[in-house]
């Protein structure tokens, strides 16, 4: 009986290990979650442009603090920063919103031409960049993956764009941060099934 249970604890804990080996990962793709929470309060305390003055402030905060932590700013926090102060000054300027709707839109569409892009056109293989020192798998698996997300990054920016416009503001703020996050986590967690999979795979062929 014991063994049965050292033997289940293992397997867990090598599921949990290559799913938490994912965190830089997760931390990239979610790092605009801190905006998307204040630009969510203050849509809700106060209208649209009060939550896009928060988004911006909060963005600059990342910025500030990502510096003054690691004397560094990661390029995805900047593309973000750059974002938000174009689209989201455009909505302020102009008092329209649906510069600061298209915002995720052309951040995730972005993220997905800069995957596909580079595995195409230069063979360069970004989330294996990011995951490699962490997981040891197959190279086709690791071409499958980074096709994955940036389908995934498309398929999102046209479903903020579908949400945007079909719906009420009021719906697309709360979908904004409620639904991409959900949307998100499930996406997250059937890529730690799949790479447990072919990573646990990969080790039964080493040892045979």
């Amino acid at each position: 009986m014991m063994s049965i249970f050292l033997k289940l604890g293992s397997v867990i804990s090598a599921f949990v290990y290559r799913v938490t080996s994912l965190t830089t990962l997760n931390m990239k793709l979610l790092f605009d979650l801190f905006p998307v929470i204040l630009f969510f309060i203050a849509y809700k305390l106060v209208d649209i442009y009060a939550a896009t003055v928060a988004a911006i402030i909060a963005t600059l905060i990342q910025v500030g603090w990502s510096w003054f932590r690691h004397r560094k700013v990661d390029n995805l926090l900047w593309v973000s920063l750059v974002l938000i102060t174009i689209f989201g000054g455009a909505t302020l300027f102009l008092q329209d919103e649906a510069f600061i709707k298209w915002k995720p839109t052309v951040l995730y569409w972005l993220f997905a031409c800069v995957l596909l892009i580079s595995q195409v056109l230069f063979k360069k293989n970004l989330i294996r960049s990011m995951l490699s020192n962490q997981l040891k798998l197959p190279a086709a698996i690791w071409s499958r993956l980074n096709t994955s997300w940036s389908l995934f990054f498309a398929a999102m920016g046209a479903v903020n764009l579908y949400v945007a416009f079909s719906f009420s503001t009021d719906f697309w703020v709360n979908f904004k941060l409620f639904g991409f996050t959900g949307l998100m986590l499930v996406f997250i967690i059937f890529q730690g099934l799949f790479i447990g999979k072919h990573a646990e795979a990969q080790d039964v062929t080493k040892t045979e």
